[in-house]
């Protein structure tokens, strides 16, 4: 198997576990969580910041010593906006199952002292991208245009069946603003219906990296520099949550030449 591709260890409990370490890179990581109604999670952020982002499923959520109540609900995600929850650096922070939970914890470095923040569904706004068969919707979480954290910036797509996603090619693995930022990411996959798949390729200019990925319901991709578009097969929609993060909290991308005309007319 590609050492791109992270499938799930188990049915329940933290079944994907990605560190900067794992990754080989620097700053993202990325966990999942499958819980049972009455189980629980628990941690310190030390030195990361936090985004809990519910899956699917409700939780009750304490941190920094804040009750936040339930949050969560959809049961899917493909059922409308997710809830999320903001986790300072140096903060516990625990996630108690109130109904079959998927909860995935995204961090990367933290740099600032600041609150932690409930992200709720309301709050989160929407766009359309691209045209025909590269539509794709997608939901910002933690878009670059809220200051509210340091490194992070999360996002969720939905792509229909038939159509692709992060296309045409883009990269952004340099870190040569305003041109391009240098951004580590990973993908977290989920399909409609569960035993569809997709295809994901990651690959660089000159093709020292250069992988097609079988992408089913539940993998994740990491991409630690490249070119990385999807493509959902007829049938079946997929589901992505990105996660990105980079020394500087700027989505900043460069299109593939070659494929830029995609863009056009």
């Amino acid at each position: 198997m590609s050492e791109l591709l992270v499938k799930p260890s188990g049915e329940t409990g933290k079944v994907i576990d990605i560190t900067p370490e794992s990754a080989g890179w620097r700053y993202v990581g990325f966990a999942l969580h499958r819980l049972s109604a009455a189980q629980g999670v628990s941690a310190v952020t030390g030195d990361r910041e936090v985004c809990l982002v519910f899956v699917s499923g409700t939780g009750t959520v304490t941190a920094g010593g804040q009750n936040l109540g339930p949050l969560g609900g959809r049961e899917s995600p493909f059922d409308g906006k997710p809830a999320a929850v903001y986790v300072p650096g140096n903060c516990n922070w625990s996630v108690m199952a109130e109904t079959d939970l998927e909860l995935a914890v995204c961090s990367a470095p933290a740099l600032t002292g600041r609150a932690v923040r409930v992200i709720a569904p309301e709050a989160m706004s929407q766009e359309v991208r691209g045209k025909g068969t590269n539509t794709r919707y997608v939901t910002n979480i933690l878009p670059e245009t809220d200051g509210v954290a340091d490194s992070l910036l999360v996002v969720e797509v939905i792509t229909p069946g038939g159509h692709t996603s992060s296309y045409p090619p883009h990269k952004h693995d340099r870190d040569a603003l305003p041109d391009e930022s240098y951004l580590e990411e990973t993908y977290y996959h989920r399909l409609n219906p569960h035993q569809g798949f997709a295809f994901q390729r990651v690959y660089t200019e000159d093709r020292t990296l250069d992988e097609t990925l079988l992408i089913e319901d539940g993998v994740t991709t990491l991409v630690p520099k490249g070119y990385h578009p999807c493509a959902a097969i007829h049938g079946y929609d997929l589901y992505y949550l990105n996660v990105m993060a980079g020394p500087r909290r700027v989505w900043r991308f460069h299109n593939q030449p070659e494929h830029e005309w995609l863009l056009g007319g």
